[in-house]
């Protein structure tokens, strides 16, 4: 496989939320903007990739809601005062997909059903799949990514353990992001 992506305008990034953006609560949920905590450096990360990637999305299963933990305006003005947070480093995230469904639902639009990516295809029909990075810190992220012909990098404590086998590059942090498409790839 060729192990080089060369990242331009056409490319679509793909971010998971919690864990990759913010901090995960360990058997809980961010129900509120308090509980919201950006992990080290993610508002920088993603400004630079707002200069490299045409389209950016969040794509992130939150059944806190289809639990009745937290409504969907709740979840409403945490994205929206990430995406402000964001903005004020320069960095931008076109748009936030969330599935509220709960795991054992019938008619899931979960990941790593493909639903969510679909929905994106439909807003920004330029998003080319087998142009595009899902940023995952989980088996159904890049089971989702793979089920739509994107690039996967998995963001895990443990590189080079993990059993992603639909992984294309793994590490610690979406700081990291930034030198994996440096050294792996060009940007144009």
């Amino acid at each position: 496989m060729e192990n080089k992506l060369i990242i331009d305008k056409s490319w679509t990034l793909f971010l998971d939320r919690d864990g990759v953006i913010n901090k995960r609560l360990v058997d809980d949920y961010v129900k509120s903007w308090d509980e919201f905590q950006f992990l080290d450096h993610v508002p920088e990360t993603i400004a630079q990739c707002s200069a490299w990637f045409g389209t950016i999305v969040v794509v992130t299963n939150q059944q806190g809601i289809g639990k009745g933990l937290m409504s969907d305006a709740d979840l409403n003005n945490i994205h929206n005062k990430m995406i402000a947070e964001i903005e004020l480093k320069g960095g931008r995230i076109d748009k936030v997909y969330y599935c509220p469904k709960l795991k054992d639902e019938i008619l899931n639009c979960r990941k790593p059903l493909p639903f969510m990516g679909l929905e994106a295809k439909k807003d920004f029909p330029v998003i080319d799949f087998n142009k595009s990075v899902m940023v995952g810190d989980s088996i159904s992220d890049m089971e989702f990514g793979e089920a739509l012909g994107m690039q996967n990098i998995f963001i895990t404590p443990n590189p080079n353990k993990s059993d992603a086998k639909v992984t294309r590059f793994e590490t610690t942090k979406l700081q990291d992001l930034t030198s994996i498409l440096q050294d792996k790839g060009g940007l144009q």
